[in-house]
């Protein structure tokens, strides 16, 4: 007898129940899916309870792992479904599509793509603006087979549809298959895509199916169970074959009668998560008004438009946000599947599966925020985990500010596993069998390649918070000879304060960071002997870059608690801040760190500010240096008040004409202040500095004001503030 081909939706539940529905009305001797050849020996898989769908097939090229496809499976799928259904029977059931093996073929992405969206074209024949709606009334609503309509239909849209050449490949294998398997089968079954059915049941002759594949060069691949997520099976994450509301899908598959109702209770419990208030008053009635809408549009049962407006209208009090998280936690969802242990990996796969385990960290689809307290053993092994995996390019976390600080016992994370991360694996592989030996010979491999001190300096951070100690000696030394090799002092102080938080936080971490010291030590003296060459007829640009390249030195010198290392770096600022002709911005910053030291008392400070703000002297150049002076806080001004004045008068002296120009510099110094400190400096200027109690700078500006010029602006701030303002 024919073969049956039951042409489906990728992913419809409808779809799902109708072939389930025919295999068991009449059981086929063999099944045939549309799907990956060289996973056959998976599908034995399916019959564990371990296997928990949203999972895919992942294949990929053994020389190559970066070139892998997908092939995803919901519990709503029909493949899956099929695939189910013939394992617990003990049917015979084989994928027959073109092996993934064919390296023409292996970017799968380009033929999950075709000329013309055949639901689409469906959907507009019928009057349907939405292909999806079309569907889940033809469909997913009707409960009933319609594979002969489809096919009918399928078919006169091929006839004028321009062919895909992958889908003439793929096709000329499935009959090939097909043509064997009726040598050894009478009754057979094929469950694939509506599009190809028409293909399958013309008549074409061998030798054309023969000549298309003709001289295909075949690759190494290899094919495994992965977890998947709804997230990465709707259409909007790039999945060619996806469905915009996986979570909607889903629970039209699990409930065949109430499916309004029970998903209202659903999304009213994601509300009342959340703290919105929702009764069961508010299910009744967004159910009764979902059935109204229904029934003026002329569907067959409330769809998601109709369930998701009523939601909004009723439920969420029109707050677009709230029908958001709706979508979010239901019409997506945010479901995770499970391989069983025993399910066959790479050994970087299993590896990365126990260290979870030991560390109590499931990988989950659903972004979460992760505060590890590095004193507790558990949360040290979870950091050393998180940035092993970060050397692999497999960044499950992300570091984010500490909020609690600058101590260096904790460290915030938010961590969100991906599906993709599974190709991850198969490419890091290559590295090692486990976590820490392949971020171990990746940072060795990385530490030989560098050709700047910057990679090194940025690897030996890495190996500290990674405990790699046994990559350790080898990117030591490879930050030896960088730091022998490059002259350049912006590189040196650059490189510095990541070997300064190494060596001090070393302890806290428990990594032995032996012999760092050394080469710190050496690092910090070159800098001391080169930098006064840097420092010599500066540009603005290069002026910034110096400023922030000390600032840098002096905080690591601070972490390193040395006061040999310390003395040397106070002596050599303390003399190139004391050289006539610095530019401005290094002269003030190093004033000001020089002053924090205690190197430099109040009244040098003040006699030195005086020289750049004397009278005649450039705007510009007075402006950087305050600007460099202030940029470690307000707080100076708030308790300095004779530092207070002297900026003041500067201020009030200014030139009208210079004024502008000097202008962003000063905004961008004082904007820097906490609006404490910029609110107590207010204050003082207000009262007037100098001691005088009204009387100094402040006092005369406050009497010169020109009224002409203020009354222009009045009519502005009047209309912002909604009254009418006049200058007294």
């Amino acid at each position: 007898m024919p073969e049956r081909l039951y042409g489906i939706r990728h992913h419809g539940p409808g779809s799902a129940r109708a072939v389930v529905r025919e295999l068991d009305r009449q059981p086929p001797d063999v099944l045939l899916i549309e799907g990956p050849p060289e996973a056959d020996d998976l599908v034995r898989w399916a019959a564990d309870d371990g296997l928990q769908p949203p999972v895919a097939l992942l294949g990929y090229s053994v020389d190559d792992p970066a070139r892998a496809a997908f092939w995803p499976f919901a519990v709503f799928s029909p493949e899956w479904q099929a695939i189910r259904w013939a394992v617990r029977r003990g049917v015979p059931v084989r994928f027959f599509d073109l092996p993934y093996a064919y390296t023409p073929d292996l970017d799968r992405e380009k033929r999950a793509r075709r000329p013309v969206d055949p639901i689409g074209e469906l959907a507009a024949a019928a009057g349907y603006d939405d292909p999806e709606r079309w569907w889940e009334d033809v469909v997913e609503h009707r409960g009933v087979p319609v594979f002969a309509a489809i096919e009918e239909a399928m078919t006169a849209i091929r006839e004028t549809a321009e062919d895909d050449p992958s889908d003439l490949l793929r096709e000329a294998h499935m009959r090939s298959v097909l043509r064997a398997e009726r040598r050894r089968h009478d009754d057979i079954a094929v469950v694939c895509g509506a599009w190809h059915v028409p293909a399958l049941a013309r008549k074409v002759p061998v030798k054309d199916d023969t000549a298309l594949l003709k001289g295909r060069r075949k690759a190494k691949v290899a094919f495994t169970w992965v977890p998947w997520t709804y997230g990465r099976l709707a259409s909007w994450s790039g999945y060619g074959a996806g469905v915009r509301s996986p979570g909607w899908y889903h629970h039209l598959f699990a409930h065949s009668s109430d499916v309004v109702p029970r998903w209202l209770v659903d999304a009213a419990g994601v509300l009342r998560a959340e703290g919105v208030p929702t009764s069961s008053a508010h299910v009744i009635e967004a159910t009764r008004l979902a059935e109204a809408l229904a029934t003026l549009r002329g569907r067959p049962l409330a769809g998601l438009a109709e369930v998701t407006e009523a939601a909004e209208a009723v439920m969420c009090d029109g707050e677009p946000l709230r029908t958001e998280l709706i979508a979010r936690r239901l019409v997506v969802g945010e479901r995770l599947g499970a391989v069983p242990d025993a399910m066959p990996a790479v050994p970087l796969a299993r590896d990365l599966a126990a260290e979870q385990k030991s560390v109590r960290l499931r990988p989950e689809p659903t972004e979460r925020a992760l505060d590890l307290d590095l004193r507790r053993e558990i949360d040290l092994r979870r950091s050393r985990l998180l940035h092993r995996l970060r050397t692999l390019d497999l960044p499950w976390g992300e570091r984010t500010p500490n909020r609690r600080g600058t101590g260096t016992f904790r460290e915030e994370w938010r961590i969100c596993w991906q599906p993709e991360f599974a190709v991850r694996l198969v490419e890091g592989s290559m590295w090692g069998t486990t976590v820490a030996s392949a971020a171990t010979a990746r940072v060795t491999r990385r530490a030989d390649a560098a050709t700047t001190l910057a990679e090194v300096t940025e690897l030996v951070e890495i190996c500290l918070l990674a405990d790699l100690g046994d990559a350790y000696p080898r990117v030591l030394a490879a930050l030896d000879t960088r730091a022998a090799l490059d002259a350049d002092v912006h590189h040196l102080m650059a490189a510095l304060p990541a070997l300064a938080r190494t060596s001090r936080y070393g302890d806290v971490r428990r990594t032995d960071v032996s012999g760092l010291s050394a080469v710190t030590a050496g690092l910090l003296g070159r800098i001391c002997a080169g930098l006064p060459a840097a420092a010599g007829s500066l540009s603005d640009d290069a002026a910034e870059q110096l400023r922030d390249g000390m600032d840098g030195v002096h905080q690591a010198v601070a972490l390193l608690g040395d006061d040999a290392l310390r003395e040397l770096w106070l002596t050599t600022i303390a003399a190139l801040a004391a050289r006539p002709g610095l530019h401005g911005l290094p002269a003030g910053r190093l004033t000001r760190l020089l002053l924090d030291a205690g190197r430099l008392d109040g009244a040098e400070v003040r006699r030195r500010l005086r020289l750049p703000l004397t009278a005649g002297g450039s705007p510009a150049s007075a402006a950087a240096w305050v600007e460099g002076f202030l940029a470690g806080g307000g707080l100076l001004l708030v308790h300095d008040e004779a530092l207070l004045s002297l900026v003041d008068e500067w201020l009030a002296d200014i030139p009208a004409e210079s004024f502008e120009d000097v202008l962003p510099l000063l905004r961008r110094t004082f904007g820097g202040f906490d609006a404490g400190e910029r609110q107590a400096i207010g204050e003082r200027v207000a009262r007037g500095t100098g001691g005088g109690g009204g009387g100094g700078p402040a006092a005369k500006t406050v009497a010169a004001i020109d009224r002409e010029r203020a009354a222009m602006v009045l009519p502005t701030l009047s209309a912002l503030l909604g009254r009418q303002l006049e200058v007294r």
